[in-house]
């Protein structure tokens, strides 16, 4: 499992307050600030940072005509929520709560995990734990996460609904994927029955990657960014499709 360069783990450690003075007071706009964060980010999205700014985790400056600013202690800030939702697995609520202590000047509670950010800086220690510990379970600590049994999982392996990596352990989507097949298991669903969604994934996957290929030959940062971010919209555009299908459906049941 890849984690972060020295590089990339340097460019963490920057300031998480919004209050800190940045190293450099240049003005990004929201292209720039996806740049710097697909590399160790490749899933990052404009619609995901505008949602962080909703949620009131980051609040990038205006121009006079509207158009959003930032500057590079919000892409670091950015990058340490990043960090924490993918590695810690810690909601949203968790990591505002801490940055606003933090913006405060307090000094708050460890984070789960032990790991403590001292008020106004992210050092370069905790930027080494946070992503290089990116968290992978063993079989028994994901039956343990999340309550199925050694069968269930074998089932869920079996019609490729969860993987192993080389090493036998799990990630975090397998845990999302087998605490809902645990739910559905108790209406009498079982994994035979959801083979379905790994076929429709697949075949979406291939419909992702040949609608992003003519942007998927140019190597540059941006560019690679845009490519993500081009891929994530036509999967959400997918899934919305999918959602509302299976809705139209059901609301017949209402009649």
């Amino acid at each position: 499992m890849a984690t972060l360069g020295t590089s990339a783990r340097g460019r963490l450690a920057s300031a998480a307050s919004q209050g800190t003075p940045s190293s450099t007071n240049s003005v990004l706009n929201i292209g720039e600030v996806l740049a710097l964060l697909a590399e160790d980010f490749p899933q990052i999205t404009a619609s995901k940072i505008r949602f962080l700014e909703e949620k009131g985790l980051i609040s990038p400056q205006r121009t006079a005509a509207g158009y959003r600013k930032y500057t590079k202690n919000d892409a670091d800030r950015l990058r340490f929520i990043l960090a924490l939702q993918r590695d810690q697995y810690l909601p949203l609520r968790v990591i505002k709560d801490y940055l606003d202590a933090v913006d405060r000047g307090e000094e708050p509670e460890q984070l789960p995990g032990g790991m403590k950010l001292t008020p106004q800086t992210v050092t370069e220690s905790f930027s080494e734990k946070a992503t290089q510990r990116r968290r992978s379970l063993t079989r028994s600590e994901l039956i343990g996460a999340t309550g199925a049994t050694g069968d269930l999982i074998d089932a869920l392996l079996q019609y490729r609904l969860i993987q192993e990596n080389p090493a036998g352990r799990f990630t975090e989507h397998s845990v999302k994927i087998t605490r809902s097949c645990v739910q559905l298991a108790q209406h009498g669903i079982e994994p035979r029955h959801l083979g379905i969604f790994r076929q429709s994934a697949d075949r979406q996957v291939a419909l992702v990657k040949h609608a992003i290929t003519p942007l998927a030959g140019r190597k540059d940062v941006a560019s690679r960014a845009r490519t993500a971010e081009t891929a994530r919209e036509i999967s959400d555009s997918f899934l919305a499709i999918h959602t509302s299908l299976v809705d139209a459906a059901l609301s017949e049941l209402d009649h």
